[in-house]
């Protein structure tokens, strides 16, 4: 088979039906597509099994989280290329097609990134050149090969084989980080990551995200960010990142605290506050 498609979802079922549509009526045929629905409340797996019967579905009782939910489906997977894909997307008329034909002249990419739009049509920022941080740890991931550092986790097109080698995404990952921590395990295998001009796919973003507080959505990033620094920077360059980011907290809540006497009363300066400090409780937390 060529391509298998893994969809991990939660609370998403606005987006779902358009995004499993434009997938199955994407060529190439040879494909397979699987769900996994992380105890969506919104009826999301309930709309797979009545109106795609040909998607495999796999229901979770609890929410695994966006890495272990990937990695239930990999073992299932036929096809020799995978696509991890967000159910907040829709694929272009050929996308599918140009991401295995990209994979097979390119084999020294080991996972490659899509062009990914908005959905007014303009382009959307989906390529990194640097990891988070990276620029306070003095050249530790220098030697990496390719210039990309990491792609958007919203589309990635990958070798099935290789991303089995590697045993999948870093299960320590709930949300946010495990994308970028797959591209980095991949370039210290020796492989590149690429970008895909010719696969074209429409991403609303956030998706998944939209009922949660903005502060418990700030708590997850920090945290991702945390374990990915621990996990791949030397115990010096994390310290350094904490003392700047901490210093940086300080002073943006100093500066709404002075916005907040000037102009009392501000919804948006105390929904600022209270993202900053909880930054600043995760950075503390993590010295």
């Amino acid at each position: 088979m060529e391509l298998s498609v893994i969809i991990v979802t939660y609370n998403t079922q606005q987006f779902l039906g358009p995004c499993l549509s434009s997938v199955l009526a994407t060529d190439p045929a040879d494909k397979e597509v699987f769900v996994v629905d992380n105890a969506s409340r919104d009826g999301s797996a309930d709309l797979v099994e009545r109106d795609f019967p040909q998607v495999r579905l796999i229901r979770n009782s609890d929410n695994r989280g966006f890495a272990a939910a990937n990695n239930q489906a990999l073992p299932l997977c036929r096809g020799r290329c995978l696509l991890y894909l967000n159910p907040d997307t829709e694929l272009r008329p050929g996308a599918l097609t140009a991401g295995i034909a990209y994979l097979d002249a390119h084999p020294a990419v080991g996972l490659a990134g899509a062009r990914m739009i908005n959905p007014d049509g303009s382009p959307q920022e989906s390529v990194s050149l640097r990891y988070p941080g990276e620029r306070h740890t003095r050249g530790e991931l220098a030697s990496l090969p390719g210039r990309i550092a990491a792609v958007l986790g919203a589309a990635m097109f990958a070798p099935a084989d290789l991303i089995r080698s590697l045993g999948g995404f870093d299960e320590d990952f709930f949300l946010y980080g495990e994308d970028q921590d797959l591209c980095l395990r991949i370039r210290r295998a020796g492989r590149e990551i690429g970008f895909i001009d010719d696969a074209v796919i429409f991403h609303a973003g956030g998706g998944s995200e939209q009922d949660s507080p903005s502060a418990d959505v700030v708590r997850r990033k920090v945290r991702a960010e945390y374990l990915f620094y621990r996990k791949h920077y030397r115990p010096e360059s994390v310290a350094r990142i904490r003392r700047l980011q901490e210093f940086q907290a300080r002073w943006r809540l100093w500066t709404l605290g002075m916005e907040t006497l000037l102009s009392p009363g501000k919804e948006e300066t105390k929904r600022k506050q209270d993202r900053y400090r909880t930054v600043l409780e995760e950075i503390r937390s993590h010295g």
